[in-house]
């Protein structure tokens, strides 16, 4: 059969859940046999994510290969089979630099370089690269249908249908059916104003999922589709869902998957939705709950940390629990006394971050969690964190830090990448993507994956500075984790706490609901674990105190400071 391309297009106003929309469409597509595979279109100038703020964008989604992309690829991997990798991510940026680029070496012959063609031809060639084998090519476009920024792409996609056949392609407009409480009704205007803002640029939408907060009247929907010059049963709620993994279950009985079918000529075949059924069914009737605190720099925006949320979310799946997100802010840990967050949490997590800003609170929350015994998770800086406080608080070695932080610390536990020293640019300059770790058996990593080796998605600029691991490792902290050419300290524990692992790398990257990471799995399951002897303990008797450093082991590491000294 000839690859079919559905676009999905978003209007009246953003964050309607056009990837989660999109995702749940790949979802149903593998039920039915058929293969797919996805491509985000971000708008933005920006090459790529990997520079922007978590506050502005929410987090950056690690590929396999170490492309840093939106964080809606994140959604497509938990929802389908899919492996994502940089052709599944671009950007007006990007787009417009390879243009440039090819002009600069003459590649059009002297032409006068216009958006059309040759943008959009650009635009239309990263389309097809990522089609291969794939029955669907299911592409979301970033933004919302008005915005001059988006116009390139949607002219692209306007040539794509021509180009592909009609039988080929199909538009999804996914917007917005508001409820008036005033007037104690839903509206239609809104939705019919942006599908006219399609039909001026040349598409006429296929099918209209329309987001609302209640259900959506046959009444509404034929009026929709009157104006709209759809069908009426191509009219679609798309109504808020107690959990997005609902939201594939939710499309399959308003009948998506089957009009999409029906309309590229596609026979349904069987359907088995049962995986998805199993994860709500969990999702609803959990036996138990625990508390997480997420310690970190972001947390007045979610979506900063979105894969990690669903991940420990998966990992209470595989647990039968409920997780409750305490949110916790960094910052305010660097004065004295914790929050009383901290004293209600079944285990403690610090995430990854950049930037010197809370970290002297994460390190106070991970002497809290290593003090009285609190299940703890590290990774990528919440790991180097868990040095820096091992090497002040255990090992004695004061004014212990990170290079990234302070530029010559007294002892520099972590420093810049060996092959870093000297490059300054930003933009992709990291260890990113998928690389091996080799795992120390017997270790309570190597116990979770089941695993002597296993590869995982990295995104960091420093590590362990190996000439302290001897002083470490003679002070109880065990190296369970390493690269296979020994190199880079990837996974540290703690074997006399009940659960203390810290990670460089993101396993949140490669959990789905029904795939649960195995160290989320084993982290809630620490979690659930303290809690039953918290609550089976409310005098405190379960938690220890933090050791204290012995002065003279201050000695011992300066050496190894001093000579380091000259490499960073």
């Amino acid at each position: 059969m000839s690859t079919k391309f559905v676009f999905v297009t978003g209007g009246v106003v953003s964050g309607l859940g056009k990837g989660i929309s999109a995702a749940s469409l790949a979802a149903l597509m593998e039920a039915h046999g058929y293969s797919v595979t996805m491509l985000k279109i971000d708008p933005y100038v920006n090459v790529d994510p990997g520079t922007m703020s978590p506050f502005q964008h929410g987090e950056v989604y690690v590929t396999d290969d170490g492309a840093e992309t939106d964080l809606d690829l994140g959604h497509y991997e938990r929802f389908s089979s899919v492996v994502m990798s940089r052709k599944n991510n671009f950007t007006t940026g990007l787009i417009y630099k390879t243009v440039i680029e090819k002009e600069r070496r003459g590649d059009f012959l002297g032409k006068t370089v216009q958006v059309i063609p040759h943008v959009t031809d650009e635009i239309k060639a990263g389309i097809r690269a990522v089609a291969s084998d794939a029955d669907f090519v299911i592409v979301e476009i970033g933004g919302t249908v008005g915005d001059i920024e988006s116009l390139p792409f949607l002219e692209a996609i306007r040539q794509l249908r021509s180009e592909a056949g009609r039988g080929n392609v199909l538009n999804i407009h996914v917007t917005l059916v508001p409820y008036i409480k005033g007037s104690d009704e839903l509206k239609t205007k809104p939705t019919q104003h942006s599908v006219k803002e399609l039909l001026n640029i040349g598409i006429q939408p296929d099918i209209l999922l329309c987001r609302v907060d209640r259900p959506l009247p046959i009444e509404l929907r034929e009026k929709i589709a009157l104006f709209c010059n759809v069908e009426a049963r191509a009219v679609i709620p798309a109504q808020d869902a107690d959990t997005i993994y609902q939201v594939p279950l939710r499309l399959a009985a308003e009948g998506l998957d089957d009009y999409v079918l029906e309309a590229l000529n596609l026979p349904k075949g069987t359907r088995d939705l049962t995986r998805w059924s199993q994860v709500v069914d969990a999702i609803q009737h959990p036996t138990g709950r625990v508390a997480i605190g997420i310690v970190g720099k972001y947390v007045d925006l979610a979506d900063s940390y979105k894969s990690l949320n669903e991940a420990l979310g998966h990992g209470g799946l595989a647990n039968s629990v409920q997780v409750d997100l305490i949110f916790i802010d960094s910052e305010k840990l660097e004065g004295s006394g914790y929050p009383g967050q901290l004293f209600e949490v079944d285990a403690i997590l610090v995430p990854g971050g950049f930037g010197k800003r809370g970290i002297e609170g994460m390190i106070r929350a991970i002497e809290f969690a290593r003090g009285r015994r609190i299940p703890f998770f590290g990774i990528c800086l919440g790991l180097q964190a868990a040095i820096v406080e091992f090497a002040r608080n255990v090992c004695g070695l004061a004014g212990a830090h990170s290079t990234e932080f302070v530029t010559t610390p007294p002892y520099k536990v972590i420093y810049k990448l060996r092959e870093l020293v000297g490059v300054d640019q930003m933009g992709g300059t990291m260890r990113l993507g998928k690389y091996p770790c080799r795992l120390k058996p017997g270790s309570l990593a190597w116990k979770a994956y089941a695993a002597d080796e296993v590869w995982e998605r990295h995104r960091h600029r420093y590590e362990v500075n190996p000439e302290y691991v001897p002083l470490f490792e003679e002070k109880g902290l065990v190296v369970s984790g390493k690269s296979p050419d020994r190199m880079f300290v990837e996974v540290i524990e703690l074997p006399d706490h009940p659960w203390f692992l810290g990670c460089q790398f993101h396993p949140e990257f490669k959990s789905k609901p029904y795939l649960p990471h195995p160290i989320f799995k084993s982290f809630v399951a620490a979690a659930r674990d303290y809690r039953a002897r918290r609550l089976a303990d409310p005098d405190g008797q379960v938690v220890g105190q933090a050791s204290r450093p012995e002065p003279a082991a201050a000695e011992v590491g300066k050496g190894a400071a001093r000579e380091t000294a000259e490499a960073d």
